[in-house]
């Protein structure tokens, strides 16, 4: 077991099987829904929340991670003998980043380091895991710094959403993309695109969206390999296998060195609500 811990938060939505035997500690959001808090992920199930949304009168939150919380965490770590380098979701997605910060100032620690991954998702999560590798594989804090900065250049997200409303309710969409329309079955195409949700184009049927952020997909990879692929849905799994297929046939099968379809976290599905499917990648890395 390397002693750099990676930290990061629920908004990566980092599936269990790709945690097992590395030293990745998530710290939860939380979703406020009217008079009751649950912490993302653990209190409260993908399935269960969009269960709950389709019936729900209140609209829930989302609240970020504290620093009280982070500073908990981080003393933990260091107690165990770890070095810590913390990976968060983008500063212009959530105050998450901010928090961290403050918990390391409040610790005065040189052995915590701190990174923007200018994203979400397992577009995140695939900086974390590159920073885990390389730590049970001996790097240190300075050198899985220096490769997690590195993945947040090969990283992206596309994403197509039924609607933008619940984006717009939360204030997470940039620029004019609040203007987008969704009237006679257009669908947005969205993209993280320097830390922010912006708008790519708007397309007829969500069929076609999804076709079009295919090709999107390969053009934004310009052939850089190897690839790391995920698949995100909100409460539509089957729709994300479907695309987790169609993604890897776009490429040899030496071109993609891990694929899979992961459901994001309530915390996200409040921003980008129920019927949502996006793929996240890093690649070249």
């Amino acid at each position: 077991m390397g002693k750099v811990a990676i930290v990061t938060d629920s908004t990566a939505c980092m599936p269990a099987e790709l945690l097992n035997g590395y030293p990745i500690y998530s710290a939860p959001l939380q979703l406020i829904w009217g008079e009751e808090s649950f912490r993302d992920g653990i209190d409260i199930q993908p399935a269960e929340f969009y269960a709950r949304l389709k019936t729900s009168k209140i609209t829930p939150t989302s609240s970020q991670v504290t620093p009280m919380a982070f500073k908990e965490l981080y003393m933990k770590l260091r107690d165990e003998g770890y070095d810590i380098l913390s990976i968060h979701i983008s500063c212009k997605l959530s105050g998450t980043l901010d928090s961290a910060i403050q918990a390391k100032e409040m610790l005065h620690d040189d052995h915590i380091e701190l990174i923007d991954s200018l994203s979400a998702g397992m577009a995140a999560g695939f900086q974390v895991l590159t920073a885990a590798r390389a730590s049970v594989n001996g790097a240190t804090l300075k050198e899985c710094k220096y490769l997690a900065e590195k993945a947040t250049q090969q990283c992206g997200v596309l994403l197509v959403v039924d609607t933008l409303e619940y984006l717009r309710r939360g204030g997470r969409i940039g620029g004019g993309a609040a203007f987008l329309g969704t009237a006679l079955n257009l669908k947005p195409i969205l993209e993280i695109r320097g830390g922010r949700i912006e708008a790519v184009e708007k397309v007829r049927s969500m069929n076609r969206a999804i076709d079009r952020m295919l090709e999107l997909f390969e053009k934004r990879v310009n052939q850089r390999y190897p690839i790391h692929l995920s698949a995100l849905f909100t409460n539509n799994p089957s729709d994300a296998e479907l695309l987790t297929e169609r993604a890897r046939q776009r490429f040899g099968v030496n071109e993609v060195s891990e694929a899979v379809s992961t459901p994001v976290s309530p915390v996200i599905g409040v921003h980008i609500g129920p019927g949502a499917l996006g793929l996240c990648f890093m690649a070249g890395m």
